[in-house]
């Protein structure tokens, strides 16, 4: 075993009860809720193991919660699994801070802080204008790109034959028609309070800037991919203006998942199983696990340790 990557869901991934499992199981998962609690100054563990879900779904919620718990649960693996350590670290929007987290390049405290700032300040930008994202099923990112109508942009490229648009709601409905005319089999509207990583988060972009800019980083030798060049990122200052940049442009995350051709081994580390699946779609050689559920941890038994 050569190369592992851990790999991180982003917003849209939250479900009430997420972790429940691991937080009865492990006291590492309930100091990791009690911690972040703490530092929030608000009960995320009964949001996170109770709901209501209308509460946890809100933009300000959801993305401080998944992150909550995929770092919990990372913290298990850690525990349990200290020899399974990651060469390449990456995440799908939100996930990229978890990312960061994992790869030693920010401490537990402050990427919390960020992360629930980010969720603030995003939720702020989608109640300005009312606007929404669809996932287009079926068409290329070019054909998609050339038939979009003013005011709605291609915020994610996930992987082949699927594109996610996010814009003005009022826009929308033009937007459907052009793409069905182009050929697209579906589209669909996404369950998200706002445009994400469209123009219509600078306001959002704008007021992360200063505290992403003010926020220590750590060196590391675990290479990290990033959502907006789609590549790998080393410097502490690029990592800085692509963590600003990603708020209110599109995700690049197949062009990322396309360089790690030499990974043996992704692992899915947090709720649902989105990436997992994505990974299937792009066609990755390595095999993917998704640690989601306490007994999926019985599938890290039988990895050798990296070489």
């Amino acid at each position: 075993m050569n190369k592992i990557a851990f790999i991180f869901p982003g917003q849209g991934a939250q479900y009430v009860g997420m972790a429940k499992d691991f937080y009865d199981a492990y006291p590492i998962v309930r100091e990791t809720f009690e911690e972040a609690s703490k530092i929030l100054s608000f009960d995320f563990t009964r949001l996170i193991l109770e709901g209501p879900e209308t509460e946890l779904t809100l933009t300000k919620n959801s993305q401080p919660a998944i992150f909550i718990v995929s770092v919990a649960i990372l913290r298990v693996i850690q525990q349990l699994y200290p020899q399974l350590q990651p060469s390449i670290c990456a995440g799908l929007s939100l996930g990229e801070y978890t990312a960061l987290y994992a790869s030693g390049r920010i401490s537990f405290v402050d990427a919390l802080q960020i992360v629930a700032a980010r969720g603030k300040y995003m939720q702020e930008a989608c109640q300005e204008v009312p606007s929404t994202m669809r996932v287009v099923l079926g068409l290329d990112p070019q054909v998609v790109a050339k038939s979009l109508p003013e005011n709605v942009w291609i915020a994610n490229l996930n992987c082949p034959g699927q594109v996610v648009i996010a814009g003005l709601t009022s826009a929308m409905p033009e937007a459907e028609e052009m793409l069905k005319a182009q050929g697209a089999k579906r589209v669909l509207p996404l369950e998200v309070s706002g445009a994400f990583h469209t123009p219509l988060m600078r306001s959002a972009q704008d007021k992360l800037k200063s505290l992403l800019l003010s926020t220590p980083l750590n060196e590391s030798t675990v290479q990290f991919v990033m959502n907006v060049p789609g590549d790998f990122v080393d410097s502490i200052s690029q990592i800085r203006d692509h963590l600003v940049l990603q708020v209110a442009s599109p995700t690049q995350w197949e062009k990322g998942i396309r360089l790690l051709d030499d990974v043996d081994l992704y692992i899915e580390i947090g709720p649902g199983k989105t990436l997992s699946g994505m990974n299937k779609k792009i066609g990755v050689k390595g095999q993917t696990l998704n640690i989601e559920k306490t007994t999926d941890l019985e599938n890290l038994n039988a990895i050798p340790s990296p070489r």
